[in-house]
This record gives structure tokens, C-alpha cells and sequence, in this order.
């Protein structure tokens, strides 16, 4: 495995931002890792890449422990902090060749900083200062100087941040190509990034693991595999509906429209269609489809989390 979390936890005070953990990550794996603000992902992250040590419990990055083998760890991982950590008055090329040298690339830096110019899409800006870049931009120099040294897992906390429609789709396919040959641990607030992106998806709430499967699995979770809308050409007796379908969840949304919950075996449609017709009305919509990540997610953090300011 290329991450390995054992019972891991990270106390401040009285409090567990991470409260003991597992879990694990194999080569050419693409995991979203997801929670709400204060949850314990960016404490997390900051564990696994050595930066903050954990209070209880293991963590092995590529096969070495995360405290006693920690520069071994950072030859092997490339992390993007969600607070871009960059030098405003160095030139892009300038703090890539420094990144260069601080990962011991002698003699293969400037072909590994052309590289990643290249990769990232910073061709024409290699050579504006750093503090002169959009956003987006200095996104994608953070993403560089994580690649810079060809690491076996990347560890990117926010990592699309800041970028346009245009960009993202860009620095979604460059982590998918690299998705293939490395272990992705992918921290984001976005649910399509993680359709898009994630072959796994974690979800963390008050500093557990609430959610540790496959995104086609996850969706099965919470209210459902399948939601239908449905409405009438005239008003009908919700009460009446709801009878109708004693072991479906119905919801009102307007004065002749509905929401339809159910579980993966079942099919309404003709149900719902032979129920208008025995009501002598008419059907308006009929529109089935898979329950939403965000859903699935609210459903398991409904529970607010306290306001941690180490996350």
C-alpha cells in the first residue's frame, strides 16, 4: 500500500481533531477525501506529509512511518497545503529551480523544471513573479513544485482552487494521467471533481471516518440509489400519494410536483404513471436519476463540527 493509517489521532488540549482512524491507499489509486470545514482533513494531510505529528497511532507513506522515517517520507510524497505556500517576489522559473535544489535534483533540474512549466500550462508565465500571478495560476505553480521531484504519492489539499472552467478541466486531466501511475489522496468541497476524478471517496465528520467506499457505492447511501420528479397537470391529495406508496418516501415540492425516494430495486415509473391515470390526471415530468454525492454527503454530516482552528 502506498498510505497506511493505523488508529491515527492528533489531540489538541481537550480536543481530537482526528479521532483514531484507518485507512489506506494502493498505487494508481485517485481518492477524494471529503468532510466539512473543521473535520479533521487538513489535519490529516498534515500527518501523512510529516509537517505535524500525530498524537496516537501510525501512518506509513510508501513504506516508511511518518515520524520515525519522516525524510524518507518526503523523498516519496509531493503535498499541495490548501493555503499555497509560495514566494510572491521570485519568479515562477526561478522558485521551481529552488524547489529543484531543495529536493536534490542536481544535475535532472532544468529539464524536471521545464517539465513541469510544460505540464502545469505556466509556459507563458515562467517568467512573471510569483506575486504578479492570478490565482488560478499560482494554483498551478503549487501543483508544480509537488510534482517537481516525480513522487510516488501526491497528497492535494484543495488543489483546483481559484481555477476557471477552462483550467480546471486542464488540471483534472493532468491528475487523472497521473492518477494512473501514482497514489492521489485529493482533499475538495467540489462533488463533481470527486465523480470526475475519485475512484474512492473518504469522508471524515467530527474528526471519524463516516465513509470509506467506491463513489458508485457511496451514492447507494443515505436517501437512496435513485430519486424521481414527477408532477400533475392538477392538484392531487399528497396524503393520497403518499398512501399510495406506503414504502416510498414522496416529498412535496410544489402545489402538483413531487420527489420520490426508493432503493436500488425498485423502478416507480410505471407506478407513478398508472397512479395519474387512476386519478384521471396527467403527467407534467418524469424524470428519474441517481441520488447525488451531495446528498449522500449532507446525509453523513448532518452533525455540525465544532470551529477547530488547527484543521
Amino acid at each position: 500500500m502506498s498510505i497506511e493509517v493505523q488508529e491515527l489521532s492528533k489531540i489538541y488540549g481537550q480536543q481530537k481533531a482526528v479521532n483514531e482512524i484507518s485507512f489506506s491507499l494502493a498505487k494508481g489509486e485517485i481518492v477524494g477525501f471529503l468532510g466539512p470545514n473543521g473535520a479533521g482533513k487538513s489535519t490529516t494531510m498534515k500527518m501523512l506529509t510529516t509537517f505535524i505529528p500525530p498524537s496516537i497511532g501510525t501512518a506509513k507513506v510508501a513504506g516508511y512511518d511518518v515520524v520515525e522515517q519522516a525524510m524518507e517520507v518526503r523523498k516519496r510524497i509531493g503535498y499541495l497545503p490548501e493555503h499555497n505556500p509560495l514566494y510572491p517576489d521570485m519568479y515562477v522559473k526561478e522558485y521551481l529551480h529552488f524547489v529543484a535544489k531543495v529536493q536534490s535534483l542536481g544535475k535532472n533540474a532544468k529539464n524536471r523544471v521545464a517539465e513541469m512549466i510544460e505540464t502545469t500550462g505556466l509556459t507563458k508565465e515562467a517568467s512573471k513573479k510569483i506575486g504578479q500571478l492570478s490565482k488560478g495560476y499560482r494554483q498551478r505553480v503549487g501543483l508544480a513544485q509537488a510534482m517537481i521531484h516525480d513522487p510516488e504519492v501526491l497528497v492535494l489539499d484543495e488543489p483546483t482552487s481559484g481555477l476557471d472552467p477552462n483550467q480546471l478541466a486542464d488540471i483534472r486531466q493532468l491528475i487523472l494521467t497521473l492518477g494512473a501511475e501514482k497514489t492521489v489522496l485529493l482533499s475538495t468541497h467540489i462533488m463533481q471533481e470527486v465523480e470526475a476524478m475519485c475512484d474512492r471517496v473518504l469522508i471524515i465528520n467530527l474528526g471519524n471516518i463516516v465513509a470509506n467506499e467506491g463513489t458508485s457505492q457511496l451514492r447507494q447511501r443515505g436517501k437512496g440509489a435513485y430519486v424521481h420528479h414527477f408532477s400533475f397537470d392538477s392538484a392531487v391529495s399528497y396524503e393520497k400519494l403518499k398512501s399510495h406508496f406506503t414504502a416510498i418516501k414522496i416529498d412535496q415540492l410544489g402545489k402538483n410536483s413531487f420527489r420520490a425516494i426508493q432503493d436500488n430495486s425498485q423502478d416507480i415509473r410505471a407506478a407513478i404513471f398508472d397512479f395519474a391515470v387512476a386519478n384521471d390526471t396527467r403527467l407534467l415530468e418524469l424524470r428519474r436519476e441517481e441520488s447525488k454525492l451531495e446528498e449522500v454527503f449532507r446525509d453523513l454530516t448532518k452533525n455540525p463540527s465544532p470551529v477547530n482552528s488547527q484543521e
